[in-house]
């Protein structure tokens, strides 16, 4: 589990493709990373395989690779970075899986007063679950959806610590970003299926 809140922002140091999947070599700030450990690379959970120094290693099925964009990754890529949430620790986002639920294209970005604006595509199943001051996590960055400009978009508005602090201020239109809708969302829409 997950709250959003990006605690560091790592870099793609080494990327190699197998016949079962795809291997990554991450560069990260975290110290007594272990063996087995959740990290949240771009909203996605994966399980740290080899720990070379300064550095994690993950593996990606061909089942992650179909449901996010790590295919399209290349080395020297920035990616943001969240550990796994301890018993204890504050929430200061939303509860987050990091299971990825599509992934959505930058369709516009703007600028108002002091927050970026991006409207963004979003796959069915996730704006069937998109309301205005929801929830959403774009990128592994827990946001509140600003508005929904039209069906199958959202809009999120990125403060200037978020762009500071992620890789969010770098999208562009026609980018793709990771998307994964509210938990509590999904929860509801699955229960009122169920009662039909």
């Amino acid at each position: 589990m997950f709250t959003g809140l990006v605690t560091a922002v790592g870099q793609v140091r080494e990327l190699r493709r197998t016949d079962a999947g795809l291997e990554l070599t991450i560069a990260c700030p975290y110290e007594g990373l272990t063996l087995g450990e959740s990290i949240a690379v771009d909203g996605a959970c994966l399980t740290v395989q080899d720990l070379p120094a300064g550095t994690f290693g993950v593996h990606l099925i061909r089942t992650s690779l179909d449901r996010t964009r790590f295919g399209e990754y290349r080395e020297g890529q920035q990616v943001n970075l969240e550990r796994a949430l301890r018993v204890g620790d504050r929430l200061g986002g939303h509860l987050v899986q990091g299971h990825v639920d599509g992934v959505g294209i930058v369709e516009r970005v703007s600028t108002r007063e002091d927050a970026r604006l991006l409207d963004l595509r979003v796959p069915a199943e996730v704006a069937s679950i998109s309301v205005p001051l929801g929830s959403i996590t774009v990128d592994g960055v827990s946001l509140t959806i600003n508005a929904v400009p039209a069906p199958g978009t959202i809009q999120i508005s990125l403060i200037p610590f978020t762009l500071q602090h992620t890789t969010l201020g770098e999208r562009r239109v026609g980018d793709g970003v990771h998307l994964e809708g509210d938990m509590i969302g999904k929860y509801v829409k699955a229960l009122m299926r169920s009662d039909k």
